[in-house]
Formats: structure tokens, C-alpha cells, sequence
């Protein structure tokens, strides 16, 4: 885990790395887009990219968002930003606005204040070094955010910007199941992308046009609401009360479901259940614990979600269907459960009036009881 501070010795050190890879990588970026000739009356939709710089995607996605008349945010990952501090550069020369994303993609409300504080501060000196710019927005891995997390967001003055839609690129979704993604957004709203995937590359000229149709363009994102607004600071669309968790995990779960092992006998299970509610929407975190004395090798989640809720996006675990009796199925690297272990699942939806929970869950088929 890296330190909570880095001695003037190291900065140096890191600026000094900085300088020398800008002068050791060319990159060939478009120019930054102009979209002096664009009808916004529609409004502004923020279109955000987690996890780069990454040296396979990060320059195709910019010449593709440059081509297209389209910026963006990009949600950097700090350690990929020492790494590669000349593609960081490129984001900005290319027009884009960068943002933080933590050091390591960790499970922040894991870790301790002191842990959580060198994540975002690493983060935003490796920011700094690589561009010369101080970043304002950050977006945290996994959607796990709390308390904690936020004070230690407003010491570093960051704004949490969380999402509206979910393309689920990460899932393995088409070029055209992002574009259409996409085109659900409204005035304001925050789509979640991944610099990672060259489906999502793919997607830009089609996401340019789809605004276009709509006369809509892409934003930045407001410091003060995290709702996107136009680049010159317009104003503000309102957000709600609370807004959503957002990154979903990087790692992409598998095409097709996991051989489960039941949990041993009755009461092996636990599950927490806690809803966050505003207007219309919604989003409930669940915490799975194994209560038996043995593990637990793929599993399945199942409940009855309360009449007119529905699920439109999720982290950490694959749902189906979206709305009724819904089965929540482990990602690829979260199926193994050990005795005493918990896994944290989690989905954002929209509701009717009822924000109620669900009232039993069962784990492969058995019943759980309800914290």
C-alpha cells in the first residue's frame, strides 16, 4: 500500500521521470475539437472514461473523440498516470478534462482514513506532475463511497461525480449496445465509458451523431453539482438530493454462468440490504456473508424486488431480470465466498413510490437470513 506522504525527494524524483518520458514519446493526437458550429439547445450530456491512460486504447479513443467534435472527462487511475505521464498530457492537449480515479482501483471503504487519503492525494500529485493541471472532479472505484470517503474529497477539494447511465462496456456490451446507451441520456446527465475497450472506440462517431439528432453535445462536468453543463460554466441542471454509486469493477464477468456450490444448511448465509432513495430512482447496496464453515464456489443471489421497481444498471454482479423475482450472479473474480467472508454486490433502479426491500433472499437456493 503506498504511504500517505511523499518526501520532496520522491516528488522530484517523480518530476524528473515526467520530464524524461515526455521526451522520450511522441504521440499523434487530433487537434482538440471545436464545437463553435454545434446547435446545443438540446443541452449537455457529460461523457466519462475510467481507468486510463492505458497505452493500447487512450490515443485511438482521443483521435476518435477529436474526429468526432466530442470531449469528454477521463477518470485516470493514478499509477497509470505516472506511467504513462506523456498519454496523460495527450488527454489534455486533445481538449479532454482529467479527473481522479484513486492510486489503485482499491475497495476504498476498506481501508483506513489514512490509506484512502494517500489514494486521492498520489493520485492528484501524479495529475499535477504529468500536466501541469490540478484535478477537481473524482469519481470512486467500484461506486463505494461514504462519509469518510467524501470529507476526505472536500480536503483535497474534489467533487464526487457519480453516473445517470451505465453503458456497461465492462459487461461485454456492443458497439451498439453502448450507442444506445448513450442515447438515453437528458440534459445534464453522466454516462459511464471505460478507456479500455475498443467497442467503446467504436461507439464515438455514432454517440456524435445520435447528439447531434438531438441537439445535445457533450459538456463538461460542474464542479459544484456534478451534472454536466457547457464548457464555458452554463448553468447547472439540479441534481438529485443523492446521487447513485458509479464505477463498476474493470474486470469484465464471464459469458456464461459459474458452476455454484450450495451453501451447507439452513442460516449459512447473511445478507445486508440497504436502499438510498431520491424522486425516482434508487440504489441498494448488498452485502452477502457466508456464515458457514465452508466456501462458498460460485453463487447466486435471489429475491422478489418490491412492485414498480425496476433495474437499469449494477456493480459486482450480473441481474436477471430486471424487475420481479431477480437473480444476482457472482462476477469472475468475486465467486468464491470463504467461511466468514462477505462480498459487496450492489444496483441502481427506478421505482414508483415503493422504496421498500426486498423481504427474504436465498443463496443458491437457500435461505438467508436478513441483517
Amino acid at each position: 500500500m503506498p504511504s500517505t506522504h511523499l518526501s520532496r525527494r520522491t516528488v522530484a524524483a517523480l518530476a524528473s521521470l515526467a520530464t524524461a518520458a515526455a521526451a522520450a514519446v511522441t504521440l499523434t493526437v487530433a487537434a482538440a475539437p471545436s464545437a463553435s458550429a454545434a446547435d446545443c439547445s438540446g443541452g449537455y450530456v457529460g461523457l466519462t472514461y475510467d481507468d486510463g491512460p492505458n497505452t493500447g486504447t487512450t490515443t485511438s479513443l482521443l483521435n476518435a473523440l477529436t474526429s468526432a467534435g466530442l470531449r469528454a472527462t477521463f477518470f485516470n487511475i493514478g499509477q497509470r498516470v505516472q506511467q504513462n505521464p506523456a498519454l496523460a498530457r495527450s488527454q489534455v492537449n486533445a481538449g479532454m478534462w482529467i479527473a481522479n480515479h484513486s492510486w489503485t482501483h482499491p475497495h476504498l471503504p476498506q481501508m483506513s482514513t489514512q490509506q484512502i487519503t494517500s489514494e486521492l492525494s498520489q493520485t492528484q500529485q501524479a495529475i499535477q506532475q504529468a500536466t501541469g493541471q490540478t484535478a477537481r472532479l473524482f469519481r470512486p472505484p467500484y461506486g463505494e463511497t461514504n462519509a469518510t470517503i467524501r470529507s476526505i474529497e472536500a480536503q483535497l477539494g474534489l467533487t464526487e461525480v457519480l453516473w445517470d447511465v451505465d453503458s456497461q462496456d465492462w459487461n461485454g456490451a456492443s458497439t451498439s449496445a453502448i450507442v444506445q446507451a448513450a442515447g438515453r441520456l437528458q440534459n445534464g446527465q453522466v454516462i459511464l465509458m471505460h478507456d479500455g475497450y475498443q467497442t467503446t472506440i467504436q461507439a464515438v462517431p455514432q454517440i456524435a451523431s445520435n447528439l447531434a439528432s438531438r441537439n445535445m453535445c457533450a459538456g463538461m462536468i460542474s464542479t459544484a453539482t456534478g451534472r454536466a453543463v457547457a464548457p464555458d460554466g452554463g448553468s447547472p441542471t439540479t441534481p438529485p438530493t443523492t446521487r447513485p454509486p458509479t464505477t463498476p469493477p474493470t474486470s469484465v464477468p464471464p459469458t456464461t454462468p459459474p458452476v455454484t456450490t450450495p451453501p451447507p444448511g439452513g442460516g449459512a448465509c447473511r445478507v445486508g440490504y440497504t436502499v438510498n432513495a431520491w424522486n425516482t430512482g434508487l440504489t441498494a447496496s448488498i452485502t452477502i456473508t457466508n456464515t458457514s464453515s465452508a466456501a462458498v464456489n460460485g453463487w447466486t443471489l435471489a429475491f422478489a424486488l418490491p412492485s414498480g421497481q425496476t433495474i437499469t444498471s449494477g456493480w459486482n454482479a450480473s441481474y436477471s431480470p430486471s424487475s420481479g423475482q431477480v437473480s444476482a450472479r457472482n462476477a469472475s473474480y468475486n465467486g468464491s465466498i470463504a467461511p466468514n467472508a462477505s462480498v459487496g454486490i450492489g444496483f441502481q433502479a427506478t421505482h414508483t413510490g415503493n422504496t421498500g426491500r426486498p423481504a427474504s433472499f436465498t443463496l443458491n437456493g437457500t435461505a438467508c437470513t436478513v441483517a
